[in-house]
């Protein structure tokens, strides 16, 4: 039996499936809370409606439902290579400049090519379930898994609540921990907006790497575990920050307690914030490498 019949026959990795399930209840979450609330309550969209949800959502799916495509396209990859390979070239659409813009959030024809490859990721998932689903065992660094998405949720708890539409203002112990609602007079906007936050894509992307990281020495093609780990490696760093570029400006500056913020890295740029998100790449990919 040679090595590529012998990968499709193998079952899924559940952690594929545990991905896709976290992204589609977000997606319903932004479609609900975009199609319910009007425009001016949340954050760089015009539309309202079904419509105004639809449009966030097809955004959504591009940033950062892309970047996680890619990185599961590249799992399934000994399995189905060419509609794989297909599926990351739409799916990198989402880096070209302006296909999504933080400043206007609006859904763009653009925005249906990385949408395309996201849909051919979940297709391919599909296909590839047919075999059965595992989770994989035990990986060295689980430990660090968990406790960096919890540490990551914890923190997530007013995005989670925006993504509802809702602030953490009369919640029991969350409403002093947390600042939420308006923190200054009209017309500055309360301090966590209704809607999605690039501080929740952070945690997206940081849960996304740390389950599919566990399926990455499955992959028999020595260069292809080497570039996806690299890349997982990668999408860790750059979602832990804007985790903390999101979360301090919301909970430290808001709060008056310094004028400093974390620098924005939405976008890719020489900066001293971006060479510490390369090498924290480096040094997540070297962990995970010495650690196998």
């Amino acid at each position: 039996m040679t090595s590529r019949a012998a990968a499709d026959e193998r079952p899924l990795a559940r952690e594929v499936v545990a991905v896709w399930l976290l992204f589609a209840v977000v997606a319903a979450e932004i479609l609900v809370t975009y199609s319910r609330l009007p425009a001016s309550e949340l954050y760089h969209v015009t539309g309202s409606g079904l419509g105004g949800g639809a449009s966030r959502a097809l955004v959504f799916s591009n940033y950062p439902t892309a970047l996680v495509a890619i990185a599961v396209l590249a799992l399934l990859a000994e399995r189905m290579t060419a509609p794989a390979i297909v599926g990351i070239a739409l799916c990198s659409a989402v880096f070209w400049p302006g296909v999504v813009d933080q400043a206007d959030l609006d859904a763009k024809p653009v925005n249906a090519l990385a949408a395309l490859g996201v849909l051919i990721a979940i297709a391919l998932t599909a296909i590839a379930a047919r075999q059965g689903t595992a989770w994989c065992g035990p990986r060295p660094g689980d430990r660090v898994r968990l406790a960096a998405v919890v540490v990551a949720l914890a923190l997530a708890l007013p995005w989670l609540a925006a993504e509802l539409g809702f602030f953490l203002t009369g919640v029991p112990i969350l409403h002093w921990i947390f600042l939420t609602g308006h923190y200054a007079p009209p017309p500055l906007p309360p301090a966590v907006h209704h809607g999605h936050h690039h501080g929740m894509d952070g945690v997206l992307l940081l849960t996304s790497a740390a389950l599919l990281s566990r399926v990455v020495p499955t992959l028999r093609r020595h260069r292809l575990r080497v570039a996806t780990g690299a890349y997982l490696a990668f999408m860790a760093a750059y979602g832990i920050a804007n985790i903390a570029n999101d979360a301090w400006f919301e909970q430290v500056v808001k709060r008056g307690w310094t004028n400093w913020a974390i620098p924005s890295v939405l976008r890719p740029d020489i900066t001293i914030a971006w060479g510490l998100i390369v090498l924290g790449a480096v040094l997540l990919y070297v962990a995970s490498v010495r650690a196998e």
